[in-house]
């Protein structure tokens, strides 16, 4: 299983994603390491990526997470996945995604870009990505959670989540042996 943990910047992507993949024993990847350094360059100027400054990007997170599913039952990984493209793309180099989308409002978002420090991406494109982000629609295999709520309570919803869709994929499987 591969579960991506998806929002945009400031919503916590790597605190959640971590503190899942710890409670599943999973693997973590942050997709943030995986950007080429001219994403990063750019973003850190204030300029928002397109679609072909992600193309690479998304790749890499997809052979990445196909890497490390082929050695560990689960796979978490962090990564905006703004557009159903991007997510396709995901699906296309990894295989089977669930994804757990962090939603928050833009004032709390806001706040917790500028209070954090050290990362690249300024809080002043909150806004770009905002205007970007493509709901995921429940046919993704999708929960949505919002950030207002402690860390360990949006774990725990994900967890149940991820039990539930598990448990549903394992019984259309024993629908369509039968």
């Amino acid at each position: 299983m591969i579960v991506v943990v998806m929002g945009v910047c400031g919503c916590g992507k790597t605190t959640i994603g971590r503190k899942l993949a710890d409670r599943l024993d999973a693997a973590f990847i942050e997709g943030d390491e995986l950007h080429p350094a001219g994403n990063r360059d750019k973003m850190a100027a204030g300029i928002p990526l397109d679609d072909e400054d992600r193309e690479p990007w998304l790749d890499a997170i997809a052979a990445q997470a196909a890497l490390v599913s082929s050695d560990a039952p689960c796979v978490v990984v962090s990564c905006s996945a703004l557009k159903r493209a991007y997510r396709d793309r995901l699906r296309n180099g990894a295989g089977d995604l669930k994804l757990v989308h962090l939603t928050g409002s833009r004032p709390l978002l806001k706040q917790r870009m500028n209070e954090r420090r050290g990362h690249f991406m300024p809080a002043g494109l909150l806004d770009s990505q905002l205007a970007t982000l493509e709901v995921p629609e429940p046919d993704e295999t999708v929960i949505n959670l919002d950030v207002a709520e402690q860390p360990v309570a949006i774990v725990e919803r994900a967890l149940a989540f991820l039990e539930f869709s598990a448990s549903s994929n394992s019984n259309k499987q024993k629908e369509t042996q039968q």
